[in-house]
């Protein structure tokens, strides 16, 4: 049995990135896995300051927001999902805020290994999920011993409650919890 989070970072009810995180987070649970939601909806993240202080002692950081609780999961986690939106070809800025904020975990360590991400794009094209890709693995390559798992790749999901009619898509997200 794993750990599994899911940090859902879309700020918009029932939005699409959300929709497919369920659906992973229900085929992780139905695997006999303990899981956990989070999301972003109405919590304060701030910007990280840059200070330096969670690299010497001064733990978790010295920014008193949601961010350090949030944080403290993904580091206990042995999975973690992050659901995204994609805006221009890129994770939604409070997705990046809240990977910057995790920087308190590169000094103490971390429990995950596996890391997935799971976006929704209303481009058809695969190549939109391109710079979020290129943006997680940046922030796994600095977490020892993580990688990146797998990437649910909700692409064509333009409008809200797009993701509820796209089946194959859903089965793809529950699968790969499934399988995590």
């Amino acid at each position: 049995m794993k750990k599994v989070l899911v940090v859902s970072t879309s700020l918009r009810d029932e939005s699409n990135s959300d929709t497919l995180a369920i659906a992973f987070l229900r085929g992780a649970k139905e695997a006999g896995n303990e899981t956990e939601y989070v999301t972003l909806q109405d919590k304060t993240i701030s910007f990280c300051k840059g200070c330096n202080a969670c690299q010497h002692g001064q733990k978790p950081c010295v920014i008193k927001d949601d961010a350090v609780e949030i944080a403290e999961k993904i580091k206990n986690a042995d999975v973690v999902a992050f659901a995204t939106p994609i805006y221009f070809y890129e994770m939604a800025g409070q997705m990046k805020t809240m990977l910057d904020r995790c920087y308190p975990l590169y000094a103490i360590g971390h429990s995950f290994k596996d890391v997935y991400l799971i976006a929704t794009s209303a481009s058809p094209e695969e190549k939109a999920m391109d710079g979020a890709i290129k943006g997680l693995e940046g922030w796994v390559e600095c977490s020892e011993g993580a990688h990146l798992a797998g990437v649910v790749k909700g692409v064509g999901i333009e409008f809200a409650g797009d993701a509820f009619k796209n089946n194959d898509m859903l089965q793809i997200a529950y699968d790969m919890g499934k399988n995590v």
